[in-house]
């Protein structure tokens, strides 16, 4: 399988949430999940499975999931299940690099 770059169309979300799992910032760039409420589901779903385990890499409902965490933000990445987490990680680290610090 030949690996793709990172762009707007290998990624399907990228989210922020608090520390208790509210969202703060998303953007969707397709319709998986077409409606607020499924979206607010998904990123639920995502933070109970994530928020207290040291992993960076879930996969979860077909979809592999960057998380990147401090003090009380978490970050997401999430792309398709072929997407190599790698393409995403890469992503990751270009937006860790925009986040305030404090």
């Amino acid at each position: 399988m030949e690996l793709q770059e990172p762009s707007l169309y290998t990624i399907k979300a990228v989210f922020i949430l608090d520390n208790d799992g509210h969202r703060l910032l998303a953007k969707y760039y397709d319709d998986t999940f077409p409606s607020l409420k499924e979206q607010m589901a998904f990123e639920k779903n995502v933070f109970n499975k994530t928020s207290r385990t040291d992993s960076e890499i879930a996969f979860l409902g077909g979809m592999t999931i960057v998380c990147k965490s401090s003090t009380d933000l978490f970050l997401y990445v999430v792309g398709s299940s072929h997407e190599n987490e790698v393409n995403s990680g890469a992503s990751e680290q270009g937006q860790a690099g925009v986040r305030p610090s404090g």
